[in-house]
């Protein structure tokens, strides 16, 4: 039987190639969901796109740094150096608790006259590169939702567009009067081809989805590890003794 159906879909569809003919089938409603998926698989593979050469300049500009970081003698030397980095996920967290260190040792004339800094202040400054922390993983990780709902509903949009086109051939099929597999073939062939849209674009989305996510969570892991190393070399310098 499936050579049978093979061979009426091809002899229907002679003279012309496969997607040609099952996209001229196909009815309205399927042709609007593929439209749509196209549409969705130009965003999801936008953001895949966008996303690896973000990750991938932020994991170049935080190997540098962090190679700064380490060769300088004191916590905040690259600070005073008034070095900028932009796009650097560690700079960022850097450059937030140096301008709190900063701030707090500072006098009222704007002089640096301060060595230390009370157990209270370090709290305050822990939050802050906290509080940076959480910003560049969240901006690391926008856009990620995009390819989530692409992986998760592009399957289904499909499959709406498969039962409809099955159910609108049926419906053809019951009021020509007519159940043969000559006329069944291409509504049904026509419906098929949603299905397919809709996994070429939730598979690429899942793997690059998973790939992303992965790698966010290296950051992540990385971005907690430097700010727990940035906290204690300020604390070695900076923090003074409050017991009396």
């Amino acid at each position: 039987m499936m050579h049978g159906y093979f061979c009426v879909v091809v002899g229907a569809a002679a003279g012309q190639s496969d997607l040609p003919y099952v996209w001229n089938q196909a009815t309205i409603e399927a042709k609007a969901i593929i439209v749509f998926l196209i549409f969705f698989s130009i965003v999801a593979w936008s953001v895949i796109g966008y996303k690896v050469l973000q990750m991938r300049r932020a994991k170049r500009l935080n190997y540098y740094f962090n190679e700064e970081f380490r060769a300088q003698k004191s916590v905040m030397e690259i600070f005073d150096r008034k070095l900028q980095v932009e796009g650097c996920p560690l700079y960022e967290v850097y450059q937030t608790a140096c301008v709190q260190m900063d701030a707090r040792l500072r006098g009222p004339g704007g002089e640096r006259h301060k060595q230390t800094v009370s157990i209270k202040n370090m709290e305050h400054i822990k939050r802050a590169i906290e509080n940076v922390v959480a910003q560049e993983s969240l901006k690391l990780e926008a856009g990620l939702i995009w390819l989530s709902v692409a992986a998760s509903g592009a399957p289904f949009i499909g499959l709406l567009g498969t039962v409809w086109g099955v159910m609108s051939a049926f419906a053809g099929i019951a009021q020509a009067g007519s159940a043969t597999l000559a006329a069944m073939a291409p509504g049904v062939a026509a419906a098929l081809i949603t299905t397919v849209a809709g996994l070429l674009v939730a598979i690429p989305s899942m793997f690059g989805y998973n790939w992303l996510v992965h790698n966010l969570r290296t950051f992540t892991v990385g971005l907690d590890n430097f700010a727990q190393e940035l906290v204690s070399k300020l604390e070695s310098e900076f923090l003074g003794d409050d017991s009396p």
